[in-house]
C-alpha cells in the first residue's frame, strides 16, 4: 500500500527530534457548495532537529516511532 504524502506549515519545534505540522485541506460542503477549510495537526519525526516553526514541509506516513509519532518529514518545500 503506497504511503500518504502532506503538506503542511511546522507550528512547533519544542520537543527533541519532533515536528508539529499543522495540514489544511480544503473540499466542498456536500449540500451548501461552500468551500470549507479544515485542518488537522501531525506529529512528525525530524532526526537532526532541522525545521523550525514556520517552515512549510512533506511529511510521509511511517512505521510508529513513538505513542503519538507516525509521520516523518521528508523535505522541505
Amino acid at each position: 500500500m503506497p504511503k500518504r504524502i502532506l503538506q503542511g506549515t511546522v507550528t512547533s519545534d519544542k520537543n527533541d527530534q519532533t515536528v508539529t505540522v499543522l495540514v489544511e485541506r480544503r473540499f466542498k460542503h456536500p449540500v451548501l457548495q461552500k468551500t470549507i477549510r479544515k485542518t488537522k495537526k501531525y506529529r512528525a519525526h525530524d532526526e537532526a532537529n532541522t525545521f523550525k516553526v514556520g517552515d512549510i514541509v512533506r511529511i510521509q506516513e511511517c512505521a510508529p516511532k513513538s505513542k503519538t509519532k507516525r509521520w516523518e518529514v521528508v523535505a522541505q518545500v
